[in-house]
């Protein structure tokens, strides 16, 4: 059996209705919907005094995999980026409100995220 075949069943492009064209053009559109947190949430997390570069290929890296992970194994449609919010908290009240630097406090702020991977 050809991938392509393959890949029809295993994501049951028939029961659902789905063409390859559709669901290019809706992966196209969720990239393009989501592409401004590639930009915004590094800047934001810049802002701590982290690398430009490493908050870059975190927030390009966790987004990529979170979304594959979510449609390969669950099957479900939904793309994944790190949370803004919580970023904008850590830099903006933490970091620069509390004075506190980020390197002391990273583990912490990170650390509730953990329990979700058991």
């Amino acid at each position: 059996m050809p991938l392509r075949h393959r890949l029809e069943h295993y994501f049951e492009f028939e029961k659902l209705g789905a063409t390859w064209k559709t669901e290019i053009l809706a992966g196209f559109t969720t990239f393009m919907t989501m592409a401004y947190i590639v930009f915004v949430n590094p800047a934001i997390l810049h802002e701590t005094g982290m690398p430009l570069a490493a908050v870059t290929a975190a927030t390009c890296i966790s987004a990529a995999v979170g979304s594959c992970l979510m449609g390969g194994f669950a099957k479900y449609p939904i793309a994944l980026a790190p949370g803004m919010g919580l970023n904008a908290y850590f830099t903006y009240t933490v970091v620069k409100g509390m004075g506190v630097a980020w390197r002391r406090r990273w583990g912490r702020y990170s650390f509730p995220a953990w329990p979700s991977f058991y």
